[in-house]
C-alpha cells in the first residue's frame, strides 16, 4: 500500500532534499577524500559562490542559520561593541541568544514595519562615545526579513550608505536570500559587495538542501580570523564533500532559482486563494514564500488538524504559512478548501 507524501505549510525547513542535491550527495559519496574541506568536491564549490559574487569572495560551509549567523559576525565585531538589528528578526527573536553568548556583543533591536528597517529608525539609535556604553558596530539585515518581505535595492543601498558614514559594517542574514533575489529579478551577487555588505549568511537548507548553510565574507579585515571562528563554533565540518557537493548542484545549474521562484509562486498562489475569505485577513505583503494571515483561534486549530503551521503569535492569531520548493497547486486547494468549510463551521 502506498500513501501520498505529507506536505504542510509549518516551514520550508519541513520540505525534503531536493532531488537534484541527493543525486549530487550520491556522487560525492565515492571512496575517499581529505577531510575539512581539502577536497574537489569544495574547491568547486567555492568556485561557483565566486562566480555569483565575484573572484574575492571567501567562502566557510557550515551546517546550520545560528551557527552561519555566528561565524559571520564573529570577526566583525568586538565584545565591547554592538550589533543592530530588527525587531522582528530571526537573529534577536528566535537564536537562543547566541551571537551575544559567543560573541560577547550586545544585540540592539530597532523598530521595523513589515519587518524591515528604515534609516529613520536608525536615527534613533544615538551612540554614546563612552566606555560605560557598547559601541554601534554591525547592522545586520535579513534579506527576505522574518516576515517574508523584501528590502528593494534602494533600500538597501540607504541602509548601507548610512551605516557606511558611521563607520558600521553590514552583514546580510539570506537564510532564503535565493527568494528574495527571485522575487526582485537579481542575481545573488546583487547582495554582496557591490551593495556594501561585508558578510552574508547565505541559506541552502530552507531552498531544497540538506543541513548546508555558507557563510561567505568580502571584507578583507576576516580573512585571516574566519577559519578559527568557525572552528571555534562547532560548524567546521569533517566530511566537507558532502555540503560543498550540495551547494555545486544549487548554484551551478540555476537550481536556487527554480526551487525559489517556485516556493514564491506557491505562496502567491495561496494568498490568491484565501485572500477573499470572510474572517481572514493578509497581515503583510506576500514578497517571498511566506504568507502571514489573521484568522480565528478556533478556525486556526480546526484547520491545523489537517495541514499543519504554526501560530505566530497567538494573542493576535496571527499564523504563518510557508511554502516549499516541493509545495504542489493540490496542496494549496486542499489547505484553501480546509480554511473555508473551518469558517463556515465556525459561522453556524
Amino acid at each position: 500500500m502506498t500513501t501520498s507524501p505529507t506536505r504542510f505549510f509549518a516551514s520550508d525547513n519541513a520540505s525534503g532534499v531536493h532531488p537534484e542535491v541527493m543525486a549530487a550527495i550520491e556522487r560525492a559519496n565515492t571512496g575517499h577524500a581529505l577531510a575539512y574541506g581539502h577536497d574537489s568536491w569544495t574547491e568547486a564549490a567555492e568556485s561557483a559562490f565566486r562566480h555569483h559574487f565575484g573572484p574575492d569572495t571567501d567562502v566557510y560551509m557550515v551546517f546550520g542559520g545560528t551557527g552561519a549567523n555566528v561565524v559571520a559576525l564573529a570577526p566583525l565585531v568586538s565584545s565591547f561593541q554592538s550589533i543592530l538589528c530588527a525587531d522582528s528578526s530571526h537573529l534577536w527573536r528566535d537564536e537562543c541568544a547566541a551571537p551575544e553568548h559567543f560573541l560577547g556583543a550586545k544585540l540592539v533591536p530597532v523598530p521595523s514595519h513589515d519587518g524591515k528597517i528604515a534609516v529613520d529608525g536608525l536615527r534613533r539609535i544615538r551612540p554614546i562615545p563612552a566606555a560605560h556604553h557598547a559601541q554601534p558596530r554591525v547592522l545586520s539585515i535579513a534579506q527576505p526579513t522574518e516576515l517574508g518581505t523584501v528590502y528593494t535595492l534602494a533600500e538597501l543601498s540607504a541602509l548601507t550608505e548610512y551605516a557606511r558614514e558611521r563607520g558600521w559594517l553590514v552583514h546580510i542574514d539570506g537564510a532564503r536570500l535565493a527568494n528574495a533575489a527571485v522575487s526582485l529579478g537579481l542575481p545573488l551577487g546583487a547582495f554582496g559587495p557591490e551593495a556594501g555588505v561585508a558578510a552574508l549568511s547565505f541559506g541552502g537548507t530552507k531552498n531544497g538542501l540538506l543541513g548546508a548553510e555558507a557563510v561567505l565574507f568580502f571584507h578583507p579585515a576576516t580573512r585571516s580570523s574566519a577559519p578559527y571562528y568557525r572552528k571555534q563554533a562547532a560548524q567546521l565540518a569533517s566530511k566537507m564533500r558532502f555540503l560543498a557537493a550540495q551547494f555545486t548542484a544549487l548554484l551551478g545549474d540555476a537550481l536556487w532559482q527554480r526551487t525559489a521562484a517556485h516556493a514564491n509562486r506557491m505562496a502567491q498562489k495561496l494568498a490568491d486563494a484565501i485572500a477573499p475569505l470572510d474572517g481572514v485577513d493578509i497581515a503583510h505583503p506576500v514578497e517571498t514564500n511566506a504568507v502571514f494571515v489573521h484568522m480565528p483561534e478556533d478556525v486556526a486549530s480546526a484547520v491545523q488538524q489537517e495541514m499543519y503551521f504554526h501560530v505566530w503569535d497567538p494573542e493576535g492569531t496571527l499564523v504563518r504559512l510557508m511554502t516549499s520548493w516541493d509545495t504542489q497547486p493540490q496542496d494549496v486547494e486542499r489547505f484553501a478548501r480546509a480554511l473555508e468549510s473551518a469558517l463556515a463551521r465556525a459561522t453556524r
